[in-house]
């Protein structure tokens, strides 16, 4: 199979590394900048360009692996008569974008994927959506190559499920940067919330959240909220988050 990655960033190096250790043969790499085009080129013996009208037309697959907002012009720009199948890997864009193409479809990795950090794709669930069944059956067979955890979604769903993602991966992550802050204000180590961290993390792999919910909120524990509201008295932001969540948590308790 001869595929043109359509990128370079984290998404675009993990598929591209991906494939090749499936035996798959990247032919081409392409990026808005040369220089990025070129690096990722070199590491599969590639064809680099920053041009979209020199994308090989006779590859299999085309994976567009930019950023959302680049979406829409690589689209738009590259040539509708090829005949490979055309996806994208977002979890927010619409299947719609890409109906200028004969095949097209999406191959999205259900994780958060960082440049400089090993990707174990057999671990991530891949969703998949197609312009067609034949389209479909021909993704499956790749997205099942790629991880054995692989599910059919369509854009509404899988919009929903990126929602979800952010909330539960970058909503989590800066609250727990709030809390280092909050520790190394107070000369404290980090550390020590990795525990409890680690615990919270393994209660949600075996029940619903809202039944492994503890603290203050969930015991309607007012005294001690009022005292957490107190000590954050001189960080109005931080005070906000607390009582926004406390009242959800307070909503879920009541019903």
């Amino acid at each position: 199979m001869k595929i043109v990655i359509l990128g370079s960033g984290n998404v675009a190096n993990h598929f591209a590394l991906r494939f090749e250790q499936l035996g798959y043969q990247i032919v081409q790499v392409y990026s808005r900048h040369k220089a990025n085009a070129q690096a990722l080129a070199l590491r599969f013996n590639a064809i680099a360009t920053d041009d979209l009208n020199t994308v090989d037309p006779l590859a299999d697959l085309y994976v567009i692996a930019v950023s959302d907002e680049a979406i829409p012009e690589v689209a738009a720009h590259l040539s509708t008569d090829i005949n490979g199948i055309v996806v994208h890997t977002s979890g927010a864009t619409d299947l719609s974008i890409l109906q200028a193409f004969m095949h097209s479809g999406v191959l999205y990795p259900v994780q958060s994927i960082s440049k400089n950090i090993e990707t174990d794709f057999t671990q991530i669930p891949i969703g998949v959506e197609a312009s067609s069944p034949s389209t479909m059956e021909s993704l499956w067979k790749i997205a099942k190559a790629l991880s054995p955890r692989v599910f059919e979604c369509n854009s509404k769903q899988r919009m929903a499920l990126h929602v979800s993602a952010v909330i539960v991966n970058n909503f989590s992550n800066i609250l727990y940067q709030l809390s280092y802050e909050i520790m190394q204000d107070n000369n404290l180590s980090f550390e020590l919330l990795l525990p409890i961290i680690q615990e919270t993390a393994k209660k949600v792999q075996n029940m619903p959240p809202i039944d492994g919910q503890t603290g203050p909120a969930i015991r309607n524990d007012n005294i001690t909220i009022n005292k957490h509201l107190n000590f954050l008295r001189e960080n109005p932001s931080l005070q906000t988050i607390y009582q926004q969540l406390t009242l959800e948590i307070a909503k879920r308790r009541d019903k």
